[in-house]
């Protein structure tokens, strides 16, 4: 086996680190470099410093003594540090970037298995036996357990063929050049095959293609006898139909140490290049119709992809010499090679036909070297960013580039190529587009990536490294919209439909290669400003045994489109196209087809334009579906049934039942709407004695963020009796329980004045006879029905209820002074103060920011409910605050990296449950920079406090620009346990739909990832529906429920009588659960419409314990020994569940027996 020159050594003297994987606690996994055995010797031990223990997981700063604190840097060291500053924003970027290459480069230990096993195999393939000649069609010297691998349409074809041993066998590719990385070591091998066996006209109508099929499969035929090999397969390379490889695994235990890849090629010298040149024909039509040769002089058409193929197979080992010059003494391209390969790779970008290939970026490298963009001092840090910073300011799509050199006049230009690809990059021979196969929405996709990359590159707020080298970015997560073609043949009729004939012979009948790029530009132009992006997946064929036919074009599965949305024009009703007078008009008539019409807008003009009909925001999000399911039905005749759109597939389980039946963002405007006239009548009412300074909404409704939005109502006076004291209403017993109205807490800030008592009993004096003011002048004033009380004033507006609440800035000043014994005046935080200052100052801080949010990213309401209701329905909603889940959010909106913000609540909310699974609770604060208020300096110091005080701090710590230090919205709650359980569902609900929208064949009930797992629990306590007043809000909604006493808000009822607010039984019951067995359980609820309540014994209460008089609550007697103990009585308990919640209770189901002594 000939090893050609140049390519670099591979000799390793050091010893490489040891590496195990070990998983941190939010489940991702690190690579953590292995300590030596440290086991005892018999001349001594190893000595080491004693560590302090720490708390398991959390990372603790290293101890250094004095003498290493201040050693002199040496030389190199000072010109690594130089380096690192001016080229990272850390060293521990430039240490990250290291342990990675460490990680994915091949050890030397298993170069040396791989270089026996490819010798073995050329010893092999010089054994292979001759054939006879016969037709290329006449196939029966093959035996039946191995087939032709290539589809061959049609299937009559001139030539013969025989077999002769290769000619040689050389090793190419990335792994002489040491650009290999792992986790799939392939290894190319080109097989060269002999002169002899091809005749003068072979370059024509598939015959070199078939003659490369037979004799690969002869050489699998006798590799197949051989005891060398745990599987032989075929396999298409890069998914080109026409190029199948043969790959061979070793067997045994080194299965899966390397594939190696036998690329049959054309012996030098014996086709003339200039038959291959992009405008030539090598596909005759009558060929490949089955049809008469056409008369004289009839013109063929170019088959520059069908050229360009075989023309790859001839450059294999001068590709393999011009990269090894391009590395010689540079060992920066390997690196940087490596770095952008795992970087392709974590973008789905590298496999498939038309992808951007590890081979690729290894030429774009050396391009960028031949035009001295990168030198060869370069680090391989340097050479990722100088090669991301070229792919996302030149665009190959509209201007290509050239490696080669030569001038020669006989070579096809630039022109040339860019008239018969979509993307150019011409290698060194300048014979060859590297590019061909990709479409241009691919090269979009690259450079739009690159250019998002360079920006999180430069951002020092965020680990770089992490997002872009360790962050995987498949197309559910990265795309707001994703769709899927089934079946694919379905593209056979589109070709047809689109006159596609010519290209179709080009490609080799691949119908689905043959109507992807006119597809993607189809829907390019149709969905115009409303899509950033769009994007396809890369059609990929698996392998198949030698023994069985090669897989159909159909067999690619389905293919998946991917729409990243621009907010301000996705959800936009009208397309407004040119005047009617003009001539586009009947360019702009004929592609959107029945759908245009004549409309006269307000300037005057009268145009063509295309009006989408939608009531709700919902709808409106929807319209890139509409667009997409219309372009393809009229111009590719694809029905809509052969289209799974799975844009808004999540947004069922937050559906409101009212009309029109949207997410409920219209029942929030208004709400915001009803809030904001109060807010200019607190502002101007007249007869108070100090003036309002400020009105503060805290509820979630009023920051977008509730999940089923508080609708206007007026209550049923025959569902209810009327309390004369009170002049209220009650829910009558017998009538189900009334529907839910919750009040929307406002903060009215008083001005400050000398006349304000400085004692906090006082103060809640003063503010309670506000708060009977404020009632009196609302209702004089403005009618409004209003009910004072100490400490709030409910007011009754539109069908809403408002929370009217006083707030007087120095009163958490005053709740904090504690005078000592000796007399002295002290300010220390008192739970009182702090949780005044929540609900009067950090609250309407948050609500304010979040309302900002949304006005500049719709789709954060709909993805922050989505979360709330998954938190909820998995029973988990009283573990966890409703502004911390906001925050969670909000934090994926303002700082997405690697993603952009999502423009849809679906993608969102999976990159919710993704953020919880991966992000590292123990060892980082999650910082939400809201309103962009902290600098670079405040990371530094967040992080670097956290670190000092991390045992001290919540399980879960957020910190904002107001709250840097305290976290104060997971302070209480989640406690560990419930983190931790949120963290095991939000892992299965992922997978759990990531499985479902990724089977467009299968039944996507996406509604599985918010049903609980009740086998978790030891009792249920089942419920009865005419009690739960949000019974309609279930995950899995009934058909009919019972009325619950409110008409509409606009039925012409006068309302006299206030209704009953924030009435939930099972709240209620929930509340007396958990005082009366606080002690021995713990209770979830899914509190928008559960029908159970879940019960988890704490295994601490079954312990017996001494027997005590005052401790009997519960318990009953047991004997243990001679002395007297108690045990829980969960008989007793049980039944006193059921007599707590007589009339809510059906029924209590004890599920296991872990109460057991």
């Amino acid at each position: 086996m000939r090893w050609p020159q140049g390519a670099p050594p591979r000799q390793r003297k050091e010893q490489q680190p040891r590496y195990k994987v070990v998983s941190n606690a939010g489940g991702d996994v690190e690579a953590v470099e292995e300590e030596e055995n440290q086991d005892v010797s018999k001349k001594g031990r190893r000595q080491g410093k004693k560590r302090v223990s720490a708390p398991d997981g959390v990372l603790q700063p290293v101890k250094l003594s004095r003498a290493d604190l201040y050693k002199p840097p040496t030389n190199e060291e000072l010109s690594q540090l130089k380096e690192t500053e001016n080229l990272f924003h850390s060293s521990l970027l430039r240490l990250q970037i290291e342990e990675l290459l460490k990680e994915v480069r091949l050890k030397e230990k298993k170069k040396q298995r791989i270089d026996a096993f490819l010798h073995e195999i050329n010893t092999l393939l010089s054994t292979v036996p001759e054939t006879a000649e016969a037709d290329i069609t006449d196939q029966t010297w093959l035996p039946k357990h191995v087939r032709v691998p290539l589809l061959q349409v049609p299937f009559g074809v001139k030539g013969k063929f025989h077999f002769l041993p290769p000619a040689a066998v050389k090793v190419v590719g990335s792994y002489l050049l040491g650009t290999c990385i792992k986790p799939e070591i392939n290894v190319d091998v080109a097989v060269t095959m002999p002169r002899e066996i091809f005749q003068d006209k072979d370059h024509l109508n598939q015959r070199y293609y078939r003659k490369r099929a037979l004799y690969l499969a002869h050489i699998a035929q006798h590799l197949a006898k051989k005891q060398l090999f745990g599987s032989i397969k075929f396999a298409y390379a890069n998914s080109n139909h026409l190029k199948p490889v043969l790959l061979l695994r070793p067997q045994g235990k080194d299965e899966k140490l390397v594939t190696v890849r036998l690329y049959a090629c054309p012996a030098s010298g014996f086709f003339k290049p200039s038959r291959f040149h992009p405008s030539k024909n090598n596909v005759r039509l009558a060929w490949f119709l089955e049809q008469a040769a056409p008369g004289e002089g009839a013109t063929e058409p170019p088959t520059p992809h069908y050229n360009n193929s075989f023309l790859c197979d001839t450059v294999l080992e001068s590709h393999l010499h011009f990269l090894s010059g391009a590395a010689a003494d540079f060992p920066g391209m390997r690196d940087g090679v490596a770095l952008l390969k795992v970087w392709l790779h974590q973008r789905e970008l590298d496999k498939g036909l038309g992808g951007f290939s590890g081979f690729v970026a290894s030429m774009l490298v050396a391009y960028l070297l031949t035009k001295h963009k990168i030198s060869r001092m370069m680090s391989g840090y340097q050479v990722l960013r100088n090669a991301l910073q070229f792919l996302a300011t030149t665009d190959l799509s509209i201007e290509g580039i050239s490696l080669s050199k030569d001038t020669d006049g006989s070579l096809p230009t630039l022109t040339d190529f860019q008239q018969a690809f979509e993307v150019v990059f011409v290698d060194p021979s300048g014979l060859v587009n590297l590019c061909a196969d990709m479409t241009a929405s691919t090269y979009k996709q690259v450079q739009f990536e690159a250019k998002h990359s360079m920006d999180v590159l430069d951002d020092k707020t965020v680990d770089g490294f992490q997002l872009l080298l360790l962050t995987t970015k498949p197309l559910l997560r990265t795309f707001d919209h994703v769709f899927y073609l089934k079946p694919v043949s379905k593209l056979q009729g589109a070709c047809k439909k689109m006159q596609l004939l010519n290209e179709l012979m080009d490609r080799g009948g691949n119908y689905v290669a043959t109507s992807l790029p006119f597809i993607t530009s189809l829907l390019a132009r149709g969905l115009d400003e409303r899509a950033l992006l769009l994007t396809h997946s890369l059609p990929q064929t698996q392998e198949w045994p030698i023994d069985a036919d090669p897989p159909k074009h159909k067999d690619i599965g389905h293919l998946s489109f991917g729409l990243l949305l621009a907010p301000e024009f996705a959800a936009s009703v009208l397309e407004r196209g040119p005047e009617a007078d003009r001539p586009e008009a009947a360019d702009f008539r004929r592609f959107w087809g029945e759908k245009s019409e004549l409309r006269r807008f307000q300037d005057g003009a009268i145009c063509e334009a295309v009006v989408w009909q939608a009531d709700t925001l919902a709808q409106k999000r929807l319209i890139p579906e509409r667009i997409v399911r219309h372009l393809l039905q009229l111009h590719a005749g694809i029905p809509e049934s052969s289209i799974c759109y799975t844009g808004a597939v999540l947004e069922s389980v937050i559906k409101t039942r009212r009309e029109p039946a949207g997410t409920g963002e219209e029942a929030m405007a208004g709400v915001i709407r009803s809030y904001d006239d109060l807010s200019r009548k607190l502002w101007k009412l007249e007869g108070l004695p100090l003036t309002v300074t400020a009105v503060q909404g805290t509820h979630p409704a009023l920051r977008y963020t509730d999940v089923f939005p508080p609708a206007p109502m007026k209550p049923d006076y025959s569902y209810h009796e009327r309390s004369k004291e009170k002049e209220s209403l009650l829910p009558l017993a017998d009538k189900p329980c009334p529907a839910y109205i919750p009040p929307m807490k406002v903060i009215c800030h008083m001005e400050g004045s000398g006349q304000w008592p400085q004692d906090k009993e006082a103060i809640k004096r003063i503010k309670a006879a506000f708060h009977l003011q404020l009632a009196e002048l609302l209702s004089q004033q403005h009618h409004f029905l209003c009910r004072p009380a100490a400490s709030h004033t409910d007011v009754y507006k539109d069908g809403y209820v408002f929370r009217l609440q006083v707030a007087y800035h120095r009163e958490p000043q005053i709740l904090k002074e504690v005078v000592t014994p000796e007399g002295m005046l002290k300010y220390r935080d008192t739970e009182e103060s702090q949780q005044l200052e929540l609900e009067t100052l950090h609250l309407p801080y948050l609500t304010s920011c979040l309302h900002g949010l949304q006005q500049q990213h719709p789709a954060f309401s709909g993805t922050c409910r989505l979360a709330k209701r998954w938190i909820s329905a998995q029973m988990l909603s009283d573990g966890l605050a409703e502004e911390c889940v906001d925050l969670l959010v909000a934090f994926l909106f303002l700082h997405p990296a690697p993603f952009t913000s999502p423009s849809c609540p679906q993608v969102g909310f999976l990159r919710f449950l993704h953020l919880l699974t991966t992000f590292d609770w123990k060892n980082a604060p999650l910082i939400v920079n809201l309103n962009s208020e902290l600098k670079d300096a405040d990371y530094t110091e967040i992080k670097n406090e956290f670190v000092a005080s991390r045992t001290d701090l919540p399980i879960m710590f957020i910190s904002t620009p107001r709250d840097q230090r305290c976290s104060v919205w997971t302070k209480e709650r989640p406690s560990a346990q419930i983190l931790q359980r949120l963290l095991v569902l939000a892992q299965a609900s992922l997978r759990a739909l990531e499985e479902q929208l990724l089977n467009p064949l299968g039944s996507q009930d996406v509604k599985v990832a918010f049903r609980p797992p009740l086998d978790f629990y030891d009792v249920l306590i089942h419920l009865n529906p005419k009690q739960i007043p949000r019974h309609l809000e279930g995950v899995d909604r009934p058909v009919k429920s019972f009325s619950r006493g409110m008409l509409k808000s606009d039925a012409p009822v006068k309302t006299l009588s206030f209704p009953v607010v924030d009435y939930d039984p099972v709240q209620c019951y929930l509340q007396e659960l958990r005082e009366a067995f606080d002690d021995f359980a713990l209770f979830f609820y899914d509190k928008y419409g559960g029908v159970v309540i879940g019960v988890l014994w704490k295994p601490s209460s079954f312990e017996p314990q001494p027997f005590k008089v005052s401790n009997m609550k519960g318990r009953m007697m047991a004997a243990r020994g001679n002395e007297p103990v108690t045990v829980p009585n969960v008989e007793a308990i049980l039944e006193d569940f059921e007599v707590l919640g007589e009339g809510l209770v059906r029924s209590v189901e004890a599920r296991t027996e872990r109460w057991t002594i």
